[in-house]
């Protein structure tokens, strides 16, 4: 009975987090999929990473908080979302179901791309929580090098990419790597973010490919 009630005060807890959490509000009462749409339009607004014809790979698409955004932001270019839970989205969005970095998710986006390239990578990728602080920041880290092995495979020279991060060992060396391969990288907290999380997006831009051949 005493786990029961833990159990319970604990879920007490969240929901009355869910209700004073104005972005939380504003996604339900705005139709959006998640809160999480907040962060990239936030992200968007002070980058201005995303054109009208832009070719986008979203990882970790699920439930659909980004791609909805994304959608209506390259209406007239590619929007590929990637996730092996099932996404909402528009029928325009090429979706893929499977995790990234998967050889036959590789696949299928190389069919798709059919020689292009991305102008954007986005990855809102976050590990499965198992409270060891160690492990799961490793597993994080994990995530950032799928998302940053997807450039080397099909971002453009110029392109951009923007993943989610954790604060914790191996993120600035990550970080540190990275402003070798791009003009500008910021690390930011967008507002929709919550203040006692240690989530951060780390936004790199101007990517110099290595000439092919």
């Amino acid at each position: 009975m005493a786990g029961k009630s833990k159990r319970s005060k604990s879920s007490n807890r969240w929901l009355q987090r869910q209700q004073r959490d104005y972005f939380v509000r504003q996604a339900q009462d705005k139709g959006q999929v998640s809160r999480a749409h907040y962060k990239l339009v936030q992200i968007d607004q002070r980058f201005k990473l995303l054109r009208g014809n832009a070719r986008v790979l979203e990882l970790g698409a699920a439930p659909g908080g980004w791609t909805n955004y994304l959608q209506d932001k390259v209406s007239k270019g590619m929007l590929v979302a990637v996730d092996p839970l099932p996404i909402t989205a528009g029928a325009a969005t090429h979706v893929i179901a499977g995790e990234a970095g998967h050889p036959e998710v590789d696949a299928e986006i190389d069919q798709l791309l059919a020689g292009s390239q991305f102008d954007l990578v986005l990855s809102d990728m976050a590990p499965n929580i198992s409270g060891i602080r160690t492990v799961d920041q490793a597993r994080a880290m994990d995530l950032a090098d799928i998302a940053w092995s997807a450039c080397e495979m099909w971002l453009r020279r110029g392109g951009h990419l923007a993943i989610k991060a954790f604060q914790g060992e191996g993120l600035d060396d990550w970080v540190q790597a990275r402003r070798k391969a791009f003009k500008k990288v910021t690390m930011t907290k967008p507002k929709a973010s919550r203040p006692e999380s240690r989530e951060v997006f780390v936004v790199a831009q101007g990517y110099d490919r290595p000439p092919q051949g």
